[in-house]
């Protein structure tokens, strides 16, 4: 089967931040990328053309997909931050509804700006992310 097309690019973080705006959003960027390199212990780096990644894993589907991911991601998209998280761990509903204003889809957390959340639950469903795919996808 085919792999993903997402894969690390030699583009710079910040080059790609940079271009992120207005100012407010690239500020609110740069706070996230931050968070996630101290939480991840794992330098940025670019996924395709827009998402900031951070570690990385192979995984393979019952299909026969199979491909190589970061870790923990995001990508400050025109409608909201898209942060790439996994979802079974058990934690999951509860963090998310100490959050505050947010969407989520498969795999996926939208968030508008950083003041519509509680960034201090941001980090424990990062750190309980990380947890969880460390489990799954063990080094």
């Amino acid at each position: 089967m085919a792999a993903s097309k997402t894969q690390p690019t030699a583009a710079t973080v910040d080059g790609f931040l940079d271009s992120v705006e207005p100012p407010e959003r690239r500020a609110d960027a740069r706070a996230i990328a931050a968070m996630l390199a101290r939480v991840s212990g794992e330098p940025a780096t670019m996924w395709g053309p827009a998402i900031v990644g951070f570690g990385r894993y192979r995984y393979r589907y019952d299909s026969g997909r199979e491909g190589e991911m970061c870790r923990v991601g995001f990508s400050p998209r025109k409608a909201a931050f898209t942060f790439y998280l996994t979802t079974g761990f058990a934690m999951r509903q509860d963090l998310l509804d100490r959050l505050g204003k947010h969407s989520s889809g498969k795999g996926c957390l939208y968030v508008k700006a950083l003041a519509d959340i509680d960034q201090g639950v941001l980090e424990e469903l990062v750190r309980a992310s990380l947890a969880d795919m460390a489990a799954r996808h063990p080094d």
